[in-house]
């Protein structure tokens, strides 16, 4: 008896400890701290403060140039204000001493065969440690194999087609810190399944993201919605100017609902021409909120626009709110061009995730002491993360971010614009839901 009872205290113990432990581990997971930013009164994304000399050395690949260059600026700040706050602080310590953070741009103009030549640049010239970009997946899949064969970190906070992270494209040395667009497709059919609406339109841009969030949306409306109908599903050239071929078949289809998964410039295009031609459908969408667009359309012109992200603003957590607060101060400070719109004045969906991906990779660094990919790869793989909103995982297998997505209806009025409609209270779909299946054609996710 004196045997089985200690055994039993043993056990007790054993158990009593496993929870102490998780609990604290729970406590002290790395995350964003706003508690630590620094004074930001001086920042001015127009005017970015660049250090030099024996720096980590981030090289930004994007649009600078041409059709999307005005993505190419909605992307640095989000990477300016990152490094701006934690070079403040002092840099991070790795290899042995403290390191301020430098970024250097690479122009893609959009186009692949640049952003090969811009990548290689930043690597071979510039010596960079890590790649950061890029707007589309089909640039992004010439990033990673880039990083590949120079055995870089990169991180793609941008481009969502599941084929990145397949067998055939997996790198060890990509890292992706958005969702796919299983997740995405997935997350918009859920937020429809116990909505009246029944007929959908599908109108995307004609390359490998397009058609595959098409494909994520239609699977995603087969297990939530199994009665809905697909109306039309049409796919133009990235780039479109004339969007009224389009919006006629849409006006005859008798949708009710208008999926895209268009970026700028095509996204604000498309529902700026659907407007003018009486199309007042709402939009499911992940990057067609731009504020811009949606006060053009008047108060009421963006009710009811439909948008799923993996960050939004409406999200109520204490974390985000002085998230919000503080970018919106220096705001209002006075930002130079092109940064003084009201397209800043909050940090919208694409625009936090961006900021909380390079904070997420910077602290990864900073665990990893180091800029040697070896040792960033073994702190990030596995890794959880706090950020702005929730829990960010990194799947070890295939690099792919696990988190809740939210989905928002847009309305008039909100706390955000006075003359815009905006982001609605937030539906989560939760991570265990959203989740993508890892690539079945990936050995290594089947060990």
């Amino acid at each position: 008896m004196k045997w089985c009872y200690k055994v039993w205290i043993f056990l007790v113990a054993i158990f009593c400890g496993s929870i102490i432990m998780g609990s604290s581990a729970l406590a002290t997971l790395p995350g964003f701290d706003p508690s630590q930013m620094s004074d930001m009164s001086d920042f001015d994304p127009a005017t970015p403060i660049i250090p030099s000399g024996d720096t980590i050395k981030i090289g930004l690949v994007e649009a600078f140039s041409g059709p999307s260059a005005a993505m190419g600026h909605m992307v640095a700040i989000n990477v300016y204000w990152a490094v701006h706050d934690l070079n403040k602080r002092g840099g991070i310590f790795v290899d042995g001493k403290m390191k301020k953070i430098q970024v250097i741009l690479g122009n893609s103009m959009g186009k692949p065969a640049m952003t090969k030549k811009a990548a290689e640049r930043l690597i071979l010239k510039d010596k960079v440690d890590i790649l950061w970009g890029t707007s589309g997946s089909h640039t992004s899949k010439i990033m990673s194999q880039v990083a590949k064969k120079y055995k870089t970190i990169y991180m793609n906070p941008m481009s969502l087609a599941d084929s990145l992270h397949d067998g055939n494209n997996f790198s060890r040395y990509t890292f992706r810190t958005t969702v796919n667009t299983t997740m995405v497709g997935k997350a918009l059919a859920y937020f429809y399944a116990k909505r009246p609406e029944t007929k959908f339109y599908i109108l995307n841009q004609d390359y490998g993201f397009g058609h595959a969030i098409a494909d994520a949306f239609k699977k995603g409306l087969k297990t939530f919605k199994p009665g809905a109908e697909i109306v039309g599903e049409v796919y133009h050239p990235l780039f479109s100017k004339d969007f009224a071929p389009y919006i006629t078949q849409v006006k005859s289809s008798g949708a009710e609902v208008i999926f895209t998964g268009d970026w700028d410039p095509d996204a604000s295009n498309l529902i700026r021409q659907a407007r003018r031609m009486g199309v007042g459908l709402p939009f499911a969408n992940i990057y067609a909120d731009d504020v811009m667009t949606l006060k053009a359309l008047g108060p009421q012109g963006g009710v009811g626009q439909v948008n799923a992200n993996d960050y939004m603003i409406s999200v109520d957590t204490p974390t985000n709110k002085v998230w919000l607060k503080a970018w919106n101060d220096q705001w209002k400070r006075g930002w130079g061009e092109p940064y003084d719109t009201i397209r800043y004045k909050w940090p919208r969906g694409v625009i936090s995730r961006l900021v909380e991906s390079t904070y997420w990779l910077l602290d990864v660094v900073s665990r990893a002491g180091s800029t040697d990919p070896e040792k960033i790869i073994k702190v990030w793989e596995g890794d959880k993360w706090v950020g702005f909103t929730g829990t960010l995982e990194m799947r070890a297998c295939d690099h792919q971010v696990v988190r809740d997505i939210y989905i928002s209806e847009f309305i008039f009025p909100n706390k955000w614009f006075k003359d815009a409609a905006s982001y609605g209270k937030p539906v989560i779909m939760p991570r265990n839901i959203a989740v993508s299946p890892t690539p079945k054609d990936l050995k290594r996710c089947r060990q």
